[in-house]
């Protein structure tokens, strides 16, 4: 019984002894990989951007005016001073309150009593000169006989002129406030004396500046327009061009002519593109964390033919890679697979199934992929996101 006893113990400690080395035994570190490789390595600025037509013509109204419905519908055809886009009428008269009203009604009624008093001058100023050209007979008569002076004869003629030119003014003045008792009696013309009027006046026509198609209608319906307020936009979609708001640390490093990849645009593979031009103001804009940020306009022109793009509008989203360096044959690694130690970029390798940090020379660099110049070679493998658990000579497992 004794010898019993002491196997089963015996039996029990190694088995916990076998217990605790394995499980105080380090056990490998469950990784990412990934392998070093030759490829291509594109570094550019990524940055949402829209197509918009290169020359858009905003057709304003010339006058203040009621704008007829534009019966044109987005997209349509038009041509150069043919097509007529839009037309304008004279607006109808405001209702007066009822001070205004008995201010109109008391001004016509001034007008109609100096009409009348004018009518009466003119009376008067005939009769005078009536009795001036019978004054005037019989002055004649008399200087035949030299019965009367030269100088009567003369202030006969004189009166007689004088009279006649009263009569003439008399009249002016009757025309004169007929046309004031006109002026009167329209303020008080009411805005439904006008309705009949719609659709009879003659109104002011406008033609569509260039040949193109109808980017956008800013009225669509009857209204009342100033003068100088946009009506119509017009363009040729065929002639699109991208603008993309970049921020101006990264505008300083884009140069004219620097090609440009177009992703995200809806169609089937990339567009090709070229800058061309940098535009040199900046304007500030929100961020949608609210971050005040300097931007730079960067105008790119698309290098495919139309065919491809043909279904690109004016106002369209795409992505807009500027590329500023590009190599074929490059050496690189994941960026994640990178970390500093002090001043130098390090990476762990895999070699023996153990970790071992290498010190890297980086190149170029595109936020997702680094070109590596020195300190590894093709086909090794690097870890991916490494975690304070891997360190010099720790073993690794490929991660499940």
């Amino acid at each position: 019984m004794k010898w019993r006893r002491i196997g089963l113990w015996g039996v029990l400690g190694l088995a916990v002894l076998v217990g605790l080395v394995y499980a105080f035994q380090p056990q490998p570190v469950p990784v990412d990989f990934a392998v070093v490789a030759d490829g291509e390595l594109v570094v550019s600025i990524d940055e949402e951007a829209e197509t918009r037509v290169r020359d858009v013509f905003v057709l304003s109204a010339p006058v203040t005016g009621r704008l007829r419905r534009i019966e044109s519908e987005v997209g349509d055809q038009v041509s150069a001073g043919v097509t007529v886009v839009a037309q304008i009428e004279p607006v109808d008269p405001s209702f007066l309150d009822v001070r205004s009203e008995t201010q109109a009604r008391a001004a016509v009624q001034a007008a109609e009593s100096a009409l009348a008093l004018a009518r009466a001058e003119l009376d008067e100023a005939v009769a005078e000169s009536e009795f001036a050209s019978a004054e005037l007979r019989r002055a004649e008569q008399l200087i035949r006989s030299k019965t009367i002076a030269q100088r009567a004869l003369d202030d006969a003629r004189r009166l007689f002129k004088t009279r006649s030119a009263a009569v003439t003014t008399a009249r002016a003045a009757i025309a004169m406030r007929q046309f004031e008792l006109a002026e009167a009696s329209a303020r008080l013309v009411s805005p439904t004396e006008t309705q009949d009027l719609h659709g009879d006046c003659a109104c002011i026509t406008i033609t569509a500046p260039v040949s193109g198609q109808i980017l956008r209608r800013l009225h669509e319906s009857e209204v009342v327009v100033q003068a100088g307020e946009p009506l119509i936009e017009i363009g040729d979609p065929q002639s699109l061009e991208i603008v993309a708001d970049l921020l101006s640390s990264d505008a300083v490093k884009v140069e004219t002519g620097m090609p440009v990849i177009i992703d995200d645009w809806g169609g089937n593979g990339a567009l090709a593109g070229e800058v061309r031009r940098i535009e040199p103001f900046g304007f500030t804009k929100v961020s949608a964390l609210g971050i005040e940020e300097q931007r730079v306009n960067v105008i790119i022109d698309i290098k495919d033919p139309p065919e491809r793009w043909r279904r690109l509008g004016h106002g369209y989203r795409v992505e807009a890679r500027i590329v500023l360096w590009r190599g074929t044959d490059v050496l690189k690694v994941p960026l994640t697979s990178l970390f500093r130690d002090g001043g130098a970029w390090m990476l762990f390798v895999e070699q023996e199934g153990r970790a071992q940090p290498r010190q890297v020379v980086l190149g170029q660099s595109n936020g997702l992929e680094a070109q590596i110049v020195q300190g590894v070679r093709a086909d090794e493998r690097v870890v991916l996101h490494p975690s304070a658990r891997v360190v010099e000579g720790v073993r690794l497992r490929p991660r499940d």
